[in-house]
Formats: structure tokens, sequence, C-alpha cells
């Protein structure tokens, strides 16, 4: 039987996160964790087994409060259009919210973690390619409804979305405006906005 947790987890993951967050997976030391979490550097390794399995643990928290609760509540309109420009404009309004502009911890981590520990990175990648995968259910899903053109390859389009999402993390960062935000975000989302062919329109 694992040894009973004499903490708040919850409150001990969430001071991990912060800390991470802040700081970046390299430049944080297993002392600040501790602090952050207040609990003793002895406790970490006991309940996690260090610095590593902790920060993949914090990760694995931060999607399920981030992105993945964004995701299941934008689903939930049946709006897929409509989700997805949503999902830009509340990046964009969490972004500029940030006093500390510290980004998104995934995209901080792409950076950060991935080019030094593969498996690590592999686990960032994969939370991204949850982002990608909602971007490309929702344009599938406006496709079928009529309300994206068919001539949008969703995949390619997904993959696009994602990478200027990407993009304005990074430049968020920089405290870039929120005119600059949008006039990045725009061109993406006007992709969308393809008009959808009529049955007889085109054709000679």
């Amino acid at each position: 039987m694992g040894r009973l947790k004499e903490f708040d987890e919850d409150k001990a993951i969430d001071g991990a996160i912060d800390c991470f967050w802040a700081r970046g997976y390299e430049a944080t030391s297993v002392r600040d964790l501790a602090e952050h979490m207040g609990i003793g550097g002895a406790s970490l390794y006991n309940a996690y087994g260090g610095k590593r399995a902790l920060f993949a643990t914090a990760l694995e928290r931060y999607a399920d409060r981030t992105s993945r609760q964004r995701i299941a509540r934008l689903e939930e309109t049946g709006r897929p259009k409509e989700a997805i420009r949503t999902f830009f404009a509340e990046l964009i309004d969490r972004s500029l919210a940030d006093p500390q502009r510290r980004g998104c911890l995934f995209v901080n981590s792409a950076l950060d973690v991935a080019p030094h520990d593969a498996e690590l990175g592999k686990a960032v990648a994969g939370y991204l390619d949850e982002v990608r995968a909602f971007f490309q259910r929702c344009i599938v899903a406006a496709q079928a409804a009529g309300g994206i053109s068919a001539r949008l390859d969703a995949v390619e389009t997904s993959h696009h979305l994602l990478g200027v999402l990407v993009g304005m993390r990074v430049l968020a960062r920089t405290h870039a405006s929120r005119e600059t935000l949008e006039a990045v975000a725009r061109p993406a989302l006007q992709l969308l906005d393809v008009p959808v062919a009529r049955p007889g329109k085109g054709k000679r």
C-alpha cells in the first residue's frame, strides 16, 4: 500500500503548476517546488518520485483544468464553427488578463522541455494535439451542417489553426497588444468563411 499523503494534494499540485508555469521546467528546483507546494522536499519525493514525475502530474492537471474543460464546454454548445472562434477569443482574453504574461504551460514546455526530453516532449505534443483534434472535429461537424465549405481540408486546417494558436501564445508573452493578437488570428479564422458551394452553382 502506498504511503498516505499528509497534505492537500490539490493545493500542492496547483502550487507546482504555478511554479513550473512561472519559471519553466529547467529553471525550477525541487526547493522551489516544495516551497510553492507547501511541503517538504522529502514529502515531494515520497509522493511523486521527484521533479520529472511531478511535472508530468502537473501537466495532466493543467490539461484537465484548462484546454479539456474549455473544449468540453464549447462542444456542448452545438455550434462548431462558433466554438473555434470563441476558443481563439478566449485565448486572447486569457493572455491579456495575465499580468505576468506566462503564456501556455504546454507551449512553454514545447520550447523548454521537448528538445531535451523525448518522453515529456511526446506528452506535451499529445496535449497540444487534443486541441488540434478539437479544431478538426468542429470543422467536420460544421461541414456536415453546411456552415463550412467541404472544399476545406479539415485535417490541414486544424494543423494550421494549432500553429497559429501556438504562435499567438508565444507572441503574447512579449506583451503584444490585443490588436496584434487579433490580427494574427483573423486570417486563420477567415479560412472558415470560404464560400460554401451551393447545388447547381459554378457548374456549366
